[in-house]
């Protein structure tokens, strides 16, 4: 049963930030175990049978091909996915509590028809009308996008704001909220992903290769 994150997981990442070693991290192993990892486990096994099985990120950095060379990450990622690149995610780390959804990257192929679905007059359409209600409902529309227009497309075109994005996500930070060491968690998550579900859905079907 999912009975929240406890205070101690916020402190464990405020902690690492500033100590992202690895004698750090072996000498409180146990606390990212027991609140962390396995809140975020049970959070995910209580979401399943609406939203599907999720997985936990691993907390180490893929560090190769980065200057960063710190080891850990200093959160922690849980995601449904629903397609390549698109789902529904819930976060904790320091600062408190994301939760998210939608197209976080995808192949040129998955790029390409996102756009020809926006170009598309319905389904563009449609997308404007539950971007527009997300931001309403005080959710951040974020993900990549280019600077300048994408080659080939009008630069009158209706939608060219969301033309632009190479990924396309909404969502809502909540700082150090006084419930997320309690289970209404669970329910401020699932309330989220369900106000993501039809954002979801057009983006697993425009994102179909």
């Amino acid at each position: 049963m999912f009975t929240g994150f406890p205070v101690a997981a916020l402190d464990f990442y405020e902690d690492l930030e500033a100590d992202n070693s690895k004698a750090f991290w072996a000498a409180h192993k146990a606390v990212y175990d027991d609140c962390v990892r396995g809140p975020m486990l049970a959070l995910l096994a209580e979401l399943e049978p609406e939203f599907g099985a999720g997985k936990v990120f691993r907390p180490y950095r893929d560090v190769r091909f980065s200057k960063d060379k710190t080891p850990y990450k200093t959160h922690q990622g849980g995601f449904v996915q629903t397609a390549p690149g698109v789902g529904y995610y819930v976060q904790v780390d320091a600062a408190g509590l994301i939760v998210a959804g939608g197209f976080y990257a995808g192949s040129g192929a998955q790029i390409e028809a996102y756009r020809a679905a926006v170009d598309d007059e319905r389904r563009g359409t449609q997308l404007e009308k539950l971007v527009r209600k997300l931001r309403r409902d005080g959710f951040e529309i974020g993900g990549a996008q280019l600077k300048t227009r994408p080659r080939g497309v009008d630069p009158d075109h209706p939608r060219l704001d969301l033309m632009r994005h190479k990924a396309l996500t909404a969502g809502r930070t909540e700082q150090s909220p006084p419930w997320l060491d309690s289970a209404r968690t669970l329910d401020e998550v699932r309330d989220a992903w369900r106000r993501f579900r039809p954002l979801v859905e057009w983006l697993t079907a425009a994102t179909a290769t």
